[in-house]
């Protein structure tokens, strides 16, 4: 049986598997080289910092939340320690009923939890083209989420990319290579505390 600092140690070293689960976003949609995908690109970054962390590739392109709720299962077979979600792109650009996303959230995030598995809920923003009335009823649904579950939000997964056109394909919709980088420079904060929490969750199950 492990004892205190040993148990720490051996958590410490443990290689933690992270799940970027999500749309074409996270999928790499009109990437040349899938090293220029955000998981890639992340674990990249976070290995920089000093972090023992493998992505795992969860992304679909095309994927609702409601595509997302139906795989999960089969997504958490791969048994990460902790979970990126980045879901809801697409159920804007289709304009789907916020409530219907929503629901779909809370299940997905609430599902993961039942592992003890830390989740990071990556947010989204409507396209302003639909309409203040839809953006203003799906915008908040990521906070709320996050609030009903307790798991911490990045409140706009696009940030620091989107209103760049330098950085943004030509759809105007999907980072490049760029705009990943920029991307994951602005998530790396707290991509790091989820990884803290996902070794606090390694620890407690090496003391066990």
């Amino acid at each position: 049986m492990l004892t205190g600092a040993t148990s720490l140690q051996a958590a410490d070293s443990k290689l933690v598997r992270i799940l970027a689960f999500g749309d074409s976003l996270t999928a790499g949609y009109g990437l040349e080289q899938m090293s220029d995908s955000f998981p890639a690109q992340l674990e990249k970054a976070l290995k920089a910092k000093g972090h023992n962390v493998v992505l795992l590739q969860g992304g679909l392109s095309g994927d609702t939340s409601s595509g997302g709720r139906s795989r999960l299962e089969w997504s958490l077979a791969e048994k990460p320690d902790a979970v990126i979600v980045e879901l809801g792109g697409n159920d804007a650009l289709r304009a789907i009923d916020p409530a219907i996303t929503v629901d779909n959230l809370r299940a997905i995030v609430k599902r993961i939890q039942q592992d003890g598995t830390p989740v990071l809920i990556a947010g989204m923003m409507a396209p302003p083209n639909l309409g203040r009335d839809y953006g203003g009823r799906f915008n908040p649904i990521f906070a709320q989420v996050a609030q009903e579950t307790g798991a911490p939000l990045y409140p706009f997964f696009l940030d620091g990319a989107v209103t760049v056109p330098n950085l943004m394909q030509g759809d105007h919709i999907h980072p490049n290579p760029q705009g990943v980088k920029a991307i994951v420079a602005r998530i790396l904060p707290a991509a790091e505390k989820l990884v803290a929490e996902a070794e606090k969750h390694l620890a407690m199950s090496v003391k066990k």
